[in-house]
This record gives C-alpha cells, structure tokens and sequence, in this order.
C-alpha cells in the first residue's frame, strides 16, 4: 500500500513540473517555484521613432495654419471672387471684395441714409480706426490718450476743468482763463464724497504728491504728463482741455471716437476727420510706415462705411523740393 502512495505523489509531481514547464496555469496546492518564459516588449522602439517625427510633424502642421497670401495686382478678378466691382445693385457680399470708399463720398451716404430713413439730423457721426502698433524686435507703441482741437467743434458748451495748485499767483491766473475750480489739497476729500466733478483736471508739478489719494478716484482723468494735464503753462492747458477733443487708444489697437454730428457742412465734418486722424498719425514712430491699417465711419443710426485714410491725410512733401 505504502509503495502504491509513493508512485501515485511521484506522478503527480511529475505532472506538476510539466505545466509549470509550459507556462499553464496550474490548480494545484503545490508551491509554483518555475520561471516562467516572459515575452519581450518592444514598444519603447516605438515610441522613439514618433518623438523623433514630431517636429516634422508640427512643422507640417504650422505650413498648413499659415495663411495663404495672394497677389491680386495686374489680375482681372480677385483671387475666389467673381469680379472686382459688381454690375447691378442686388448682389451676394461675399462674392465680391469689400467696398472701400473715399472720405468725401462715405460721408455723402451717411447724409443720404439719414435723409431716406427719416433719423435725426444731428446724430453724432463716429470713426473707428484699426492701428498697427507694431515695432521693431517685438515692441509695440504704447498706449496713448490725446486731446485735440477741432477746427469746428461739435459741442455746444465748454468743457469744466479742474486746476491742482497751492500758490497764489496760479490761482488767480486759472481763475481768469476759465478754470471751473481751483484749489489744493483740501479739493480731495470732496473729489472722494462725489461732491465735485470736472470733465478734466489740470495739475502743476508741486502738488501731485498730495493727490496720490485720487489715482483710484479719477483713474483716466488723474493728471498726467502724457496726456499734458500737468504742467506750469496754465493758460495754454486751460485753452487746450476747455475746448479741446479727447481719444484714446481702446483693447490695444483701436481708436473708436465721435468727430463731427451729421447735419453740419461737408467740407466740416472731413476737416474734423483730417484733423483726427493727423493728430492719431503723429503717435507713430518716424519711418515705421503705415499707421492706420483700417478706417471706418458710420453715424449713430447708419451701417458702417469703410473709406480710404491715405486719401484724408496730407501728402508727404517732396524730397525734390527739399533738394532745391
């Protein structure tokens, strides 16, 4: 009997190492103590290989985002269009290139669009210019806010301002060229309860340590010598701020201001234009080219025009004169 037990456990063992052996799964209580054959991963060659494409690829890719440019000169149509200027008066936008007029004309059909849709007379009539601000190695031109005087003003009133100044003498000379208050220190406090408001505020050099207290008050309107707020000449800076236009540089690129109001004359409204667009023009750099990139004027009730700003603008001397 004892010997039949032993050849039994011999061939069960034998069975054992066989499946361990062959890497099957074994339902036994015996101790598993064969290695088993482990298959080789080469999934990291792999990956090698698609780090080494990848800038091949995104170079691919960045060929494909950039913008395919066009010359359209010396063509008989614009590149996907049908003609350069449609023939009837009904026709599909996208057809045909954007219209862009001249100044005199874009201001002929805002007077027609008023006359046809019955709309007030003295709507106000706005500008809105797309500047290039871009410099060399990767600058930008700085923000900018500028007051300027219109050859024919489209406001009825003058505009309040508020001197900052201690001494006597200054004092008694905004008072005569219009100022609307004049005072020190102790203006800040009734500025702070809303008790006192001015269109602008003028202030001479001595005192702006005093009025650090206004910086979150005023914001934009805070003197600055940027914008020419501060300054000792009071007279001129009354003359300027009393009368004077205000713009400034909006979302890091646009200048969107009103210029004139419709039912004033023609030949006005484009000298207030020219006069804007001059004034936006002298923030540019010298010979960085273009400033203006794009030009759009429309009334408070009318569609937007696009016109010509090189046709607005004054024509740069000749050099042949400058040579004689």
């Amino acid at each position: 009997m004892a010997t039949c037990t032993r050849t039994v456990w011999k061939v069960l063992a034998g069975c054992q190492r066989h499946l361990l052996s062959s890497g099957g799964p074994t339902y036994t209580g015996v101790k598993q103590t064969a290695q088993r054959n482990l298959p080789v991963r080469t999934f990291a060659a792999v990956r090698a290989q698609k780090k080494d494409k990848k800038p091949d690829a995104e170079k691919e890719e960045k060929k494909k985002k950039e913008k395919r440019v066009i010359d359209d000169t010396n063509r008989h149509k614009p590149f996907g269009k049908t003609a350069w200027a449609p023939v009837d008066d009904v026709y599909v936008l996208r057809h045909y290139p954007r219209t862009i007029l001249d100044a005199a004309d874009a201001v002929d059909m805002l007077k027609n669009f008023q006359a046809l849709d019955f709309t007030d007379r003295e709507q106000p009539v706005y500008v809105d210019l797309k500047l290039d601000m871009k410099l060399e190695k990767k600058k930008k031109v700085d923000l900018f806010v500028s007051t300027v005087h219109l050859p024919h003003p489209f406001k009825t009133g003058l505009n309040k301002v508020l001197v900052f100044t201690e001494d006597a003498d200054q004092v008694k000379v905004a008072q005569e060229n219009g100022a609307f208050v004049v005072g020190g220190a102790e203006l800040i406090q009734p500025i702070l309860d809303d008790e006192i408001s001015a269109d602008f505020y003028v202030a001479v050099p001595e005192i702006l340590p005093k009025l650090t207290a206004l910086k979150n008050k005023l914001r934009k309107k805070f003197p600055k010598s940027k914008r020419g707020s501060v300054g000792v000449n009071l007279p001129k800076m009354l003359n300027l701020f009393r009368s004077g236009h205000e713009y400034l540089v909006e979302d890091e690129r646009y200048v969107r201001t009103q210029f004139a109001t419709l039912d004033m004359p023609k030949d006005q409204i484009l000298s207030n234009l020219q006069t804007v667009l001059i004034d936006v023009c002298s923030h540019r750099p010298a010979n960085m080219g273009p400033f203006i990139e794009r030009a759009i004027v429309s009334s408070q009730t009318s569609e937007a025009l696009w016109f010509r700003s090189e046709g607005v603008l004054p024509k740069p001397a000749e050099k042949k004169d400058e040579d004689e």
